[in-house]
């Protein structure tokens, strides 16, 4: 097995390396995403809109369930498989950029899940609103080797067009659903409606024909709606739609509720993640309670819940009254890179540092963006800190053991701890916040995406789950783009779940 960014530099995909085959995959011409392009911007407003006026989705997705169960689809939204007790699956979040990060995972993924019986893609199908004809290069074209079926839970992107997209191409080109009942006028509901982004009436002219890269019996998944159920072997695997603020609406909450009864084991997974950047964050049900009151209630039988929406890697064993739930965020499937060096060490849950799990490590992240950084500022001497002086200042300032050591000669200095601080470093609580640069939230909501390196490493992952009886093993395996980790896909963590 190949060294992971906890073993060496080289792991993680930084030094001289030979690039992946990845961009053989690519069509000749791909689309550079950026958020600062007012367009994108306006396109993408209905989750502010939705946000400033009032949430309409929970109405409109009643109106697609109900339309596929119109059509047939089974009315518990539980597909029943025909999988042995042991079997493997993949699960990859946050995927459709349609650019160089996002093949960056596939030869990894077909090597290490070729075998497996399915994959999940956990939030965020399609950047940036996701439109139909997208899907040709973003989902299509990337996965058209994948031998298996693929089931997906829309994000909040899939959803900024109503998720017609998604519907089509996962629901069986589902029909469209009756129009919402026209709002009174001079309402927040009215000026929301006349402010909406919807689709274009021509939008998946192209669909046909991407849907040729994927079309063996066999790679075939119907799904009954935008959240599901799979009873797969010896587990229950269950998809919640969070739709474009994070929450459930009260229909969905009934059914979560009802097909998380029962002794079967179970695995959520989810568009919002309920642990992630050392926070819990239940995620509200409309009318009263929590999606992680039902994954901690014990009669229900939670072993996972895994989460899209932050596009990295996160692992919390969080105990639960003497039993372990393994709170998973799973965003790493090709989407720009959420940074992990703010994330304060954690203690949440009963969760410590010696507990928690990341990719990437906090100072890749930090040595990552400090570059990302100096190329915007035009001030490369000044940002950028190679990956050994990152380590260093990360382990200072937090007062951690670091998942790799700094190596020789890595020294802490003034200016590594100033560009440190200026990137948004967590800190040890007791010390004061002072300024700093916009990283976590206004740099990857605005200068982040439209900073995407199209060169390794990419700091990408994806999650294969093997299921028995027994237990279910967890792997994240990284992808940063170089050959080496195309051919031979690190294990950046590894835990096994028991489910006896």
């Amino acid at each position: 097995m190949s060294d992971s960014s906890r073993d060496t530099a080289e792991g993680a995909g930084w030094g001289s390396a030979e690039p992946g085959a990845y961009r053989a995959l690519m069509p000749a011409r791909t689309e550079k995403l950026s958020w600062l392009n007012p367009r994108t911007l306006w396109a993408a407003r209905n989750g502010v809109l939705a946000s400033w006026f009032g949430d309409p989705t929970g109405g409109t997705r009643d109106r697609w369930v109900a339309r596929r169960t119109a059509d047939g689809a089974p009315a518990d939204k539980v597909i029943r498989r025909s999988d042995p007790d042991s079997f493997s699956f993949l699960v990859i979040g946050d995927t459709g950029e349609g650019d160089d990060p996002q093949y960056a995972v596939v030869p990894g993924l077909l090597t290490a899940g070729r075998d497996t019986r399915f994959a999940v893609l956990a939030s965020d199908v399609i950047y940036p609103v996701g439109s139909a004809d997208d899907y040709g290069t973003k989902f299509f074209r990337p996965y058209r080797d994948y031998p298996a079926p693929i089931y997906a839970i829309p994000g909040n992107h899939d959803w900024y067009e109503d998720l017609g997209g998604f519907m089509r191409v996962f629901c069986d080109d589902a029909a469209p659903p009756p129009p919402a009942p026209r709002p009174r006028p001079l309402t927040a509901a009215w000026l929301r409606s006349l402010l909406w982004h919807r689709a274009d009436p021509d939008d998946g002219r192209h669909l046909d024909e991407a849907r040729k890269l994927r079309s063996a019996p066999e790679q075939r998944a119907e799904q009954p709606g935008p959240y599901w159920a799979i009873d797969a072997g010896p587990v229950r695997i269950i998809g919640v739609d969070t739709g474009l603020l994070g929450t459930v609406d009260a229909a969905q909450g009934a059914w979560l509720r009802e097909v998380s009864a029962g002794p079967r084991p179970k695995i959520l997974v989810t568009g919002s993640p309920l642990y992630v950047d050392g926070e819990r964050r239940p995620c509200a049900i409309e009318g009263g309670g929590t999606v992680d009151d039902i994954v901690r209630d014990p009669a229900h039988h939670y072993v996972a819940a895994i989460g899209g929406d932050i596009h990295n890697y996160q692992r919390y064993p969080v105990d639960v009254d003497g039993r372990t739930i393994q709170y998973v965020v799973a965003g790493g499937g090709g989407a720009f890179m959420h940074a992990t060096h703010t994330i304060p060490r954690v203690s949440v849950g009963g969760v410590t540092e010696d507990d928690f799990r990341s990719y990437p490590l906090r100072g890749d992240s930090l040595a990552f963006y400090s570059a990302l950084y100096g190329r915007r500022l035009r001030m490369r001497r000044f940002f950028t800190l190679t990956e050994a002086e990152a380590t260093a200042v990360i382990a200072e300032r937090l007062g951690i053991r670091t998942g790799r050591a700094p190596g020789e000669g890595a020294r802490v200095t003034r200016r590594t701890r100033l560009v440190a601080g200026l990137l948004g470093t967590a800190r040890r609580p007791e010390h004061k916040k002072r300024f700093r640069l916009p990283v976590r939230k206004v740099y990857t909501q605005v200068f982040s995406p439209g900073s995407a390196t199209y060169s390794p490493p990419f700091f990408k992952c994806f999650l294969r789950l093997d299921v028995s009886p027994e237990a279910v093993r967890l792997r994240c395996h990284a992808a940063t783009g170089n050959r080496a980790q195309e051919l031979d896909p690190p294990v950046e963590d590894e835990v096994t779940i028991p489910l006896r």
